[in-house]
């Protein structure tokens, strides 16, 4: 990967920029460069080469100072990021501390990021669900936002593009909502989640338990190889870096590859300030950059800018990329920049025993679980809310150590657990209303560390989201009882919003410029050689994960402006 150096304009002018390296990111810069497009990739955080830079991804729990642990001063002096799943000794180097890029929380909202090369695709669930049409369709039919400009049928190609190319593993299901993919070899489910999936079958013609569609390679194909990938090893330290390019991410797959072309230039420890617009011109020329390390500015110039900065990062740099012409944000004529944000609700949880299959118990371990598409309101409205929710589901066998005793007795016991009963649990992922009342903007009192305005959160539930944990609570007890489990318990975290790390929006995309930002091929109404396909372009979250969605939309957007640069249009 090419170094900057020097500081004349030549130098400092390309083909395309892509700002932001994660997993929206890693696909412009893939399909750019593989357009034939001279590209630079800003990063604000530091490299990380993929199978060099993963300090901890082998390291046994022994090896830790504290066995994995995080210590007492670290959570205290971090009390939001402490609060994702996924951080911890092992990790604390790939997340965002809280006091190194502040936020001001109008209402409470824990903002989980990863600011290096690769981004969060380093860090993610992994899990890979297309939309349907009951997602796109979902804003017109219902009554809410804006109409997406696109269907299934624009993005199905895409989807099956960027699915060969990253490797899904899955099974083809024929679920009207959750469309069949490109898929490797599935992961297989457990006695007890077969089980459950037998009575579910049985009792509710309109659910289904299917095994997770994973972004994990089962069975290595001739492109994986080609990128240098190997079969995922089911150590499930994924969020450490995975040496084999088991599942994938930006460091391992997408950005590899762009490099080889020759074409791509990577410049992390780059700060976005904003994108530079000439107003003679009429379009964007190029992008402020703030040196991480330095703090020196500096500009960088290019015909196609594409914004992958993640969601909420991607609203502030639009909103700070003022101008005569845009004094509220680039291409924020409307005023709706910043607004209409949403994401996934996974507040509420229900666990519960089993005691069957007692003769019966897993051995090793597996990269990805159950998962249960969306079932309410999928043909047509039939509760008090709108819109509906996913779930994920699964089962182990948990084994007992008693720990009475002393020397020998005691190094015995603990050297031979007894198998206990069979847990099971799940958890929802609800689909938000984008409201104009969930919102981000800057807030021009309080700056970062770079003086860039800091963003301004002010996201909440409504009562929508109530009623909804309310019924999948009320649905899952329900599905649990017709299934034999017992000691059923329904648990609601009241968390804030923000740890599901799938906030959407702000920058949506619709027909009309009157009430969207983006067109239907993620390029700006009013700004035409600006192109976003993260989070922030979503018109609505739908209740599957959304990183597929973002790499398909991506690599669409890319063909299209390619061919509109080619025809002078941009």
């Amino acid at each position: 990967m090419a170094n900057i150096n020097g500081d004349s304009a030549k130098q400092r002018t390309f083909d395309a920029i892509v700002i932001g390296s994660g997993i929206s990111g890693g696909w412009a810069a893939k399909e750019l460069t593989g357009h034939g497009l001279k590209t630079l990739v800003l990063e604000r955080g530091g490299d990380v080469k993929h199978n060099v830079d993963y300090p901890t991804a082998s390291k046994n729990q022994w090896e830790f100072d504290h066995r994995g642990q995080l210590p007492l001063e670290v959570r205290k002096a971090n009390p939001i990021v402490s609060k994702c799943y996924a951080f911890y000794e092992g990790t604390e180097h790939f997340f965002v501390k809280d006091q190194e890029h502040p936020y001001v929380q109008e209402k409470p909202f824990d903002w989980i990021r990863g600011y290096q090369v690769g981004g969060k695709s380093l860090l993610w669930a992994r899990q890979t669900q297309r939309w349907s049409d009951f997602d796109f369709d979902g804003p017109a039919r219902d009554g809410f936002a804006v109409d997406w400009p696109i269907r299934y049928a624009d993005l199905a190609p895409w989807y099956s593009y960027v699915e060969k190319f990253a490797g899904i593993s899955g099974n083809k299901d024929g679920i009207p909502q959750l469309p069949d993919g490109e898929f490797l070899p599935p992961h297989e489910l457990n006695c007890v989640e077969s089980h459950f999936q037998g009575q579910v079958a049985k009792k509710y013609k309109d659910r289904q338990v299917i095994i997770g569609r994973a972004a994990h390679i089962t069975k290595p194909q001739p492109i994986h190889l080609e990128q240098g990938r190997a079969q995922c090893q089911h150590r499930t330290l994924c969020e450490r870096g995975c040496p084999f390019g088991g599942y994938f991410s930006s460091n391992a797959s997408t950005l590899p590859w762009a490099a080889k072309t020759g074409l791509m230039t990577l410049r992390p420890h780059s700060v976005v300030h904003s994108i530079i617009y000439d107003e003679q011109k009429g379009k964007a020329t190029g992008v402020r950059v703030i040196d991480a390390n330095t703090k020196e500015e500096m500009e960088y110039y290019a015909n196609i800018i594409f914004v992958n900065a993640a969601a909420l990062n991607t609203n502030l740099i639009l909103l700070n990329s003022t101008s005569s012409r845009f004094p509220n944000g680039l291409g924020n004529d409307n005023g709706i920049m910043g607004k209409y944000v949403a994401f996934h609700n996974y507040r509420a949880r229900v666990s519960a025993e089993y005691d069957g299959h007692l003769d019966t118990t897993t051995e090793g371990r597996r990269p990805n679980s159950p998962y249960i598409p969306r079932f309410r309101n999928v043909y047509k409205q039939e509760t008090d809310f709108l819109r509906g929710y996913a779930a994920g589901f699964n089962a182990s066998r948990v084994s007992n150590s008693s720990r009475d005793g002393m020397g020998v007795s005691l190094k015995e016991s603990l050297h031979n657990p007894q198998l206990g009963g069979w847990r099971v649990g799940s958890h929802m992922m609800g689909e938000t209303i984008p409201k104009e009342t969930n919102y981000v903007a800057l807030d021009s009192s309080n700056k970062d560390p770079f003086g860039i305005p800091q963003l301004k959160i002010s996201i909440d539930y409504d009562d929508n989201d109530e009623k909804m944990v309310k019924d999948y609570i009320e649905q899952m007890t329900e599905m649990f009882t017709n299934a034999g489990f017992t000691n059923i318990q329904a648990r609601d975290s009241k968390q804030a919003p923000g740890l599901d790390i799938h906030e959407m929006g702000g920058v949506r995309m619709g027909h009309d410029p009157k009430t969207s930002l983006l067109n239907k091929w993620n390029q700006l109404h009013a700004c035409k050689n600006v192109f976003v396909t993260d989070g922030a372009c979503m018109t609505s979250t739908a209740t599957q994960n959304p990183s597929l969605t973002y790499m398909a939309l991506a690599a669409r957007a890319v063909d299209y402006a390619v061919k509109e640069l080619k025809k002078q249009n941009v």
